[in-house]
C-alpha cells in the first residue's frame, strides 16, 4: 500500500497511509490533507490513489513533480518520486504486503510508542482560562487530562478499521446502509478489545469504542448529545470546544472532535443528503436534521475558531400548550385569549430574540388552527411539526455554486397566494417577504401567523417597517404603517430570562391609526417582582384592564369566553 512522506521545513517529518480513494490537498479546511503554509493554494491537488498507484492532477498550475511542471492531466507519481508545491515535499515510498497487514498486538505497540506517557499524559487545555466561569457538563466521562490520550486511541484505531475495512469502497459497490455499518461495528469491536495497553481512570474499552462508532458511520460527538432529550441546544466552537443549553443553562461539555477535519466531516454528513454543500466558496450553510431540528454551520476563513456548528434541536414530542403553563412560560388565560385569537383568524406576529422559543410558540398557536384550513408553511429550513391533515410545507432554497437557482422566501410567499390557502403561516419574516405577507393579510387571508426578532411590541413594528422597506419600493412610511395597522391584530412578546426560563412577557394588540402613529394597547403581561434564592425569576401574569377592540367578533363567534380575566390587576394562572 503507498505512503507518502511529509516534508515542511521547521517541521518533522511524518508519514502519511493512503488507502484508495481521491484526496483533495491544500489549505482548505476542506481538503483532505490540509497544509496551512502560505504558499499553497486553497485546493492545490488531488491524488487519486488506487492498488496500482498514484495519479497526482494539478489544481493551480504550480504542483511539481522531480522539479518540472505537471500541467494538465494526470501524472503518475512513482516510488522515489518528489512532489513538490511552495516549500511542502510529498515523497513516495511503497510499503510491502507484509507491513500493511497490521495485527492487534502491532496497534497496541504502536499505541505505547505513540505517547511516551500514555496513562498519564501531559494535560491539555481544551478551554482557556475563560471557561473556568463555565460549569462542565459530564456526557462522556472522560476527563480533559484523559482527552488527549483517548483522542490518539481513536485515531490509530481509526487507521486500522482502514485497513481492515475500506468503507468508501463497500458504499461504492452498493452495499446496504445497514450492512455497513454492521460491518463497521464488528471490526471497531475486533480492533477495541484487542488493545491491551494501560488505560487511564475512567476510559474503559466499551467508551472508546462507542465514540469510534459514531466517527466512523455518525456524527461523531454529536450523536450522544443529540440523543439526550434535556439537551435543547448544540454549539461547536472548533474541534475541543463542545458547549450545550442544558435546562436553560450553558455548559460546557467532556465532548471533543479530533481535529477540524472530523467537524468538517459531520458538517457534511448533515448537508449532504439535503442537496447542500459547504466548502471555501460556501462556507456557511443552514440545514436540519431528520428530527427537524435547525443546522447552522461556518468554516474557515471566516470562522476564526475553526468549523463551527449550532444546533437547535426539537423535541421528538412537540410541546403543547400545558407544557408552556406548567413550565410558568404563560398563564392559562393568556393561552385561551391566544386559541380564541387564532379561531377568529386574527393575523399574530410572535416576536422575541435568539433562543426565546419563537419558533416553539408559534408551532404551538398553529396547533390551534382548524383542521378543516388548507394551511401553507414557508420557512428556511422546515422546523413546524403541524399536526394537521391538510399543510403544504414549502422550504426555500440556496443558490448553487453557480449563484444561480435560489428561492427565497418573498418566491414561496408570493407563490403561496396562487395556492388556495385559508392560513399562511411564515416561520421568520427577515425580508422584503414582509411586503408581500402584509399585503396577503390585507387581501382576505386572514389568520396569518409569523415570527419577527424583535425586543418589544412596539420594535417588532419598527422591524417591520425596516423589513417593508427591503422590499426594495419607495413606499412612504406613512402607507407602510396603515398597511401595518390594518394587517396585524396581535403582537406576542416572548422573551428568554435569566435563569433559562422562556417567558410570554406582553400580548398587546394594535388598535388603530392616529395621525402617523400605530396605537397599541397591552391585554397581558408578565409583572416582574423579583428573583428567588436559588437565582429563578419571581413574577406574575396580569391582565393590565385593557379590553380587546374585536369584542364584537368575539361575541359573534359563539366562543365560550370568560371575559373577567380582562379585569385590571387580575392574575392569572
Amino acid at each position: 500500500m503507498p505512503d507518502i512522506l511529509l516534508k515542511i521545513p521547521g517541521h518533522a517529518e511524518k508519514k502519511i497511509q493512503l488507502i484508495p480513494g481521491i484526496y483533495r490537498v491544500g489549505s482548505s479546511p476542506a481538503s483532505h490533507i490540509m497544509l496551512k503554509e502560505k504558499s499553497i493554494h486553497p485546493q492545490h491537488c488531488r491524488l487519486e490513489v488506487s492498488e496500482n498507484g498514484i495519479t497526482v492532477y494539478d489544481l493551480c498550475g504550480e504542483t511539481f513533480l522531480n522539479g518540472k511542471n505537471i500541467g494538465s492531466g494526470g501524472t503518475p507519481f512513482v516510488s522515489g518520486d518528489i512532489l513538490c508545491f511552495g516549500n511542502v515535499e510529498f515523497e513516495y515510498f511503497s510499503v510491502s504486503g507484509s507491513e500493511t497487514e497490521v495485527s492487534a498486538e502491532s496497534f497496541s505497540e504502536k499505541l505505547k510508542n505513540s505517547q511516551e506517557k500514555p496513562v498519564v499524559p501531559e494535560k491539555r487545555d481544551f478551554s482557556g482560562e475563560k471557561s473556568k466561569k463555565i460549569p462542565i457538563l459530564e456526557i462522556s466521562g472522560i476527563s480533559s487530562q484523559n482527552r488527549e490520550f483517548v483522542q490518539e486511541v481513536k485515531r490509530l484505531a481509526h487507521l486500522e478499521l482502514l485497513k481492515r475495512l475500506n468503507l468508501k469502497r463497500l458504499a461504492l459497490s452498493g452495499t446496504a446502509q445497514d450492512v455497513l455499518e454492521e460491518q463497521a461495528k464488528e471490526t471497531i469491536h475486533e480492533i477495541i478489545q484487542a488493545l491491551n495497553v494501560p488505560l487511564p481512570p475512567g476510559v474503559t474499552r466499551e467508551k472508546i469504542e462507542h465514540e469510534l462508532i459514531h466517527e466512523a458511520i455518525g456524527l461523531g460527538p454529536l450523536e450522544d448529545l443529540i440523543n439526550r432529550e434535556d439537551i435543547t441546544e448544540i454549539m461547536v466552537n472548533g474541534p475541543d470546544q463542545v458547549y450545550v443549553e442544558h435546562k436553560g443553562v450553558l455548559y460546557k461539555t467532556d465532548m471533543a472532535f479530533a481535529d477540524d477535519q472530523q467537524v468538517i466531516a459531520a458538517i457534511e454528513r448533515i448537508v449532504s443528503p439535503l442537496g447542500r454543500r459547504i466548502d471555501e466558496s460556501s462556507p456557511m450553510v443552514d440545514a436540519r436534521l431528520k428530527d427537524g431540528s435547525r443546522v447552522n454551520a461556518i468554516i474557515p476563513p471566516l470562522s476564526l475558531v475553526g468549523p463551527s456548528i449550532t444546533i437547535r434541536k426539537f423535541s421528538k414530542t412537540p410541546l403543547q400548550i400545558e407544557n408552556l403553563i406548567e413550565f410558568g412560560s404563560i398563564s392559562r388565560n393568556m393561552a385561551e385569549f391566544l386559541d380564541l385569537c387564532v379561531k377568529l383568524r386574527k393575523n399574530i406576529i410572535i416576536s422575541g430574540g435568539t433562543g426565546s422559543g419563537k419558533t416553539t410558540l408559534l408551532n404551538i398557536l398553529s396547533s390551534y388552527l382548524p383542521d378543516t384550513d388548507r394551511i401553507i408553511t414557508i420557512e428556511d429550513a422546515a422546523e413546524l411539526q403541524l399536526r394537521q391533515e391538510h399543510v403544504v410545507r414549502l422550504e426555500s432554497r440556496p443558490p448553487n455554486i453557480e449563484g444561480k437557482g435560489e428561492i427565497a422566501i418573498r418566491d414561496l410567499v408570493r407563490n403561496s397566494l396562487r395556492m388556495r390557502p385559508d392560513r399562511i403561516v411564515i416561520g421568520e419574516c427577515r425580508g422584503g417577504e414582509a411586503l408581500d405577507m402584509l399585503q396577503a393579510m390585507n387581501t382576505g387571508h386572514d389568520g396569518s401567523l409569523t415570527t419577527i426578532h424583535a425586543n418589544s411590541p412596539r420594535d417588532a413594528l419598527a422591524r417591520l417597517e425596516t423589513l417593508v422597506l427591503m422590499a426594495g419600493f419607495d413606499l412612504p412610511l406613512r402607507a407602510i404603517r396603515e398597511q401595518i395597522a390594518s394587517a396585524i391584530s396581535i403582537v406576542v412578546q416572548i422573551t428568554r430570562e435569566k435563569d433559562g426560563s422562556r417567558k410570554v412577557v406582553d400580548i398587546s394588540e394594535i388598535t388603530r391609526m392616529e395621525g402617523d402613529i400605530i396605537t397599541m394597547q397591552s391585554l397581558f403581561e408578565f409583572r416582574h417582582e423579583g428573583w428567588s434564592s436559588d437565582g429563578k425569576i419571581v413574577g406574575k401574569f396580569v391582565a393590565t384592564g385593557s379590553m380587546p377592540s374585536f369584542m364584537e367578533d368575539m361575541k359573534r363567534s359563539g366562543l365560550p369566553f370568560d371575559l373577567s380575566i380582562f379585569s385590571n390587576g387580575r392574575e392569572n394562572y
